[in-house]
């Protein structure tokens, strides 16, 4: 049981890193190239949402594991 809980907390702070990385990394290439703004966003905002997918997946299994 105690496992499951550290398994979900490390999937949760995997995702919270993750999709960090992602936004700054998002800022740096808006804050280069402006005129590619919506691009990034679209992209950007994609990638967090196959991340928190899997991050859910993960705390769903890491809970039924146990």
């Amino acid at each position: 049981m105690v496992l499951a809980g550290i398994g979900a907390g490390l999937a949760a702070l995997a995702a919270g890193i993750g999709i960090g990385q992602i936004g700054g990394k998002a800022m740096e290439g808006i804050a280069r190239q402006p005129e590619a703004a919506s691009k990034i966003q679209t992209a950007m905002i994609i990638a967090a949402a196959l991340i928190e997918g899997v991050a859910l997946f993960a705390v769903v299994v890491a809970l039924i594991a146990k």
